[in-house]
């Protein structure tokens, strides 16, 4: 009997020796998988704590660009093109909560004119075809390539995106094209006959009104688009409980270039705006690399064309956000970013169109 519970004893001690080295296996692994996403090989770079400000050449002259890495991965990397045009990387730094904890490394990036990069006055400068040539030495000078290169476009972002694919796709690992139609008549054709109706109609006659005269500038003007457009199609929450990201990202758009190629209208893309008549929507065929197009409900941009969008580019997927607006990343976190990190680790692990 004795024998017995010694034999027990020793049982008990040998399970629980190996659950506490499993254990410690398990947490050791953990420890060096976040170790490994934080260190960075470049020294410059660990120096300024993943800063980069990258040298971009133009017929005008050379400029800097800020980037700013964050995570290490060999094979994920994900280069973030914000809207705008005039924007800046802060509209997403939402990103943070999520994607660092999945081991993904991404690169926040303010396009030349944007607060944190040169701001030259040039309006030459303001072409697509120039952004995709910047946006191409950023990824030379960032070291990214076929075998890990994810190019993300938001609104303005998701134009350079296509633009850059249709160009340089041989680049890419990866494509996403999130909040943005191929077409800019097709945009305001929706936001004429859907949103601007969904706005109650004393208030979008006072709009219409204050743009028929040029008005922008106006208090009135934007008091009447925070409250019954931002917030429902922007971003789906009061203003005053907007993040800070958001507000910093606002209070920093440069103007001047976002007024040249986008128009001084939240109603589509109208006037003298350079953007006014881009469309690529034919074109949309000759993207082959995986893509992922990101459609949102309440969304300025129609979310049934962006589902026809991922059904035109050969390897395409859509994800839906059924709670969110232009900025999804933010007011539909629960289906905007898991949709996000399955297609970048199902590119990655070769597991995408299976």
């Amino acid at each position: 009997m004795k024998n017995l519970k010694f034999l027990q004893l020793l049982l008990f001690l040998f399970i629980f020796s190996t659950s506490v080295f499993s254990q410690d296996k398990k947490h050791e692994k953990m420890d060096k998988k976040t170790s490994d996403y934080l260190i960075y090989t470049d020294p410059q770079v660990k120096f300024t704590g993943g800063i980069k400000m990258i040298p971009i050449t133009t017929e005008q002259g050379v400029f800097k660009v800020y980037t700013k890495q964050v995570g290490n991965h060999p094979t994920m990397k994900v280069l973030l093109l914000h809207g705008g045009p005039g924007g800046t990387h802060e509209f997403f730094e939402s990103f943070d909560g999520y994607l660092p904890v999945e081991g993904i490394e991404y690169f926040y990036y303010d396009q030349l004119g944007s607060y944190y990069s040169d701001q030259p006055t040039d309006k030459s400068l303001w072409t697509t075809e120039r952004f995709v040539e910047e946006v191409e030495q950023v990824r030379k000078a960032l070291g990214l390539d076929s075998e890990n290169f994810y190019l993300f476009g938001q609104s303005w972002g998701g134009i350079l995106a296509m633009e850059y694919a249709l160009k340089y796709q041989d680049n890419l690992k990866g494509l996403i094209i999130s909040n943005m139609m191929s077409s800019a008549p097709e945009y305001n054709k929706y936001a004429e006959d859907v949103i601007g109706p969904q706005m109650n109609p004393e208030v979008l006659t006072e709009v219409k009104d204050l743009e028929a005269k040029g008005d922008f500038n106006n208090p009135r003007y934007m008091e009447l688009l925070l409250k019954h457009h931002y917030t429902e199609h922007l971003l789906r929450m009061p203003v005053e409980k907007w993040p800070n990201s958001i507000n910093r990202a606002f209070d920093h758009l440069n103007p001047e270039v976002y007024v040249y190629m986008q128009g001084p209208s939240e109603f589509g893309i109208v006037g003298d705006a350079t953007l006014k008549n881009w469309d690529v929507k034919d074109r949309l065929k000759e993207i082959k690399v995986p893509t992922l197009v990101i459609g949102a409900k309440y969304d300025t941009m129609d979310p049934e064309h962006m589902k026809w969008m991922s059904q035109e580019v050969e390897n395409g997927r859509y994800l839906f956000c059924p709670n969110g607006s232009h900025l999804s990343q933010y007011d539909d976190q629960e289906h905007f970013f898991p949709g996000l990190i399955n297609f970048v680790k199902d590119v990655d692990s070769g597991n995408f169109g299976k």
